[in-house]
């Protein structure tokens, strides 16, 4: 059975701009030094400089224009920029509102192509709060980033009252699952510890950013158990699976969840290796990633649902009467 027939839609529920303004310079040195690390040990005599200015030169799209050359030529009709708040833990990077501002413009400058999900960080207090407010009323923001590593838990209660907004404005949470940046607490990466938020907000939609990926039994079984918990499978390219991603991909797609899994990437995590479009036609010819999956399912998996959280339910609707 091939994959996702061409003329359907494809949308990109996680996806990053690369841009040094808005993730620290420190933690591309980190992750540069991870991969020297790992191609020096595979006799791979490269020099630690050379990699970290080809990493820097990867995150200079700061108004989003080779994404969208990217997302073209591999057929992603529209993406979610997640733009995580790292205020709290680096320097170097805008401010929050400068940030805000600079995703906005990125999607004016792009319309209909992005979607962005807002960060924010327990700590910023009552700022943060009218901040979020306003990228929803003033930029048309498509709902909430968290990004626990960076050090809280996504039940944090001081959280609570973004949720609120979130379940007033019917807006989803998308929260990093997993290891992160390098110099951040991974612990706080653990799925489960959204549960707490997840039954105090039932009306409010949580996805599980790489759920499909890293800690992926607790993920589907809290997408099995939890009627507002969902996961995304960005990152699928570092899966550690002996068969390789499209076979782990496969499986997941065998277990019954997949009214609650969403497409994504985590683009351009991996632009140092492969190109968007390779990965996105695994999806659209392989023999595979939807080897045994129904078409219908499909559907929701690359747009569907992630649609319907983020309120397009005029798409959904015509999706689900054509399923």
């Amino acid at each position: 059975m091939t994959g996702q027939p061409t003329d359907e839609p494809v949308v990109d529920a996680h996806v990053n701009l690369a841009t040094d303004l808005a993730v620290p310079r420190r933690f591309l040195e980190e992750q540069a030094a991870n991969v020297h690390h790992r191609l020096v040990s595979h006799g791979q005599p490269v020099k630690l400089g050379r990699v970290t200015d080809r990493l820097l030169a990867l995150y200079q799209d700061h108004d989003g224009d080779r994404l969208v050359a990217e997302m073209d030529a591999a057929g992603v009709d529209q993406a979610f920029l997640v733009a995580p708040d790292f205020s709290h833990v680096a320097d170097g990077i805008l401010s929050p509102p400068e940030l805000a501002e600079l995703h906005h413009k990125v999607s004016q400058r792009h319309p209909g192509r992005f979607r962005v999900f807002w960060g924010v960080d327990p700590r910023s207090g009552p700022d943060g709060i009218a901040l979020f407010e306003r990228c929803l009323d003033e930029y048309g923001f498509a709902g909430l980033k968290l990004y626990p590593p960076a050090g809280y838990s996504p039940s944090d209660r001081r959280l609570y009252p973004y949720y609120e907004v979130c379940a007033h404005r019917g807006v989803p949470v998308l929260s990093h699952t997993g290891p992160g940046w390098g110099p951040l607490d991974f612990t706080h990466g653990q799925p489960l510890m959204i549960d707490e938020a997840a039954r105090d907000f039932p009306g409010v939609n949580f996805i599980l950013g790489h759920g499909g990926v890293t800690h992926v039994e607790e993920s589907t079984y809290l997408c099995l158990h939890r009627p507002n918990v969902f996961l995304d499978i960005s990152q699928f390219p570092g899966v550690l699976s002996s068969d390789g991603w499209q076979a782990h991909l496969n499986r997941l797609f065998h277990l019954g969840v997949n009214h609650k899994i969403l497409f994504g990437t985590c683009w351009p995590s991996f632009r140092m290796s492969v190109s968007l479009d390779s990965l996105t036609r695994e999806f659209r010819e392989g023999t595979t990633v939807f080897a045994g999956v129904r078409r219908s399912h499909r559907r929701l998996i690359m747009a569907g649902t992630i649609r319907r959280l983020a309120g397009d339910d005029g798409a959904v609707a015509a999706a689900e009467r054509s399923a």
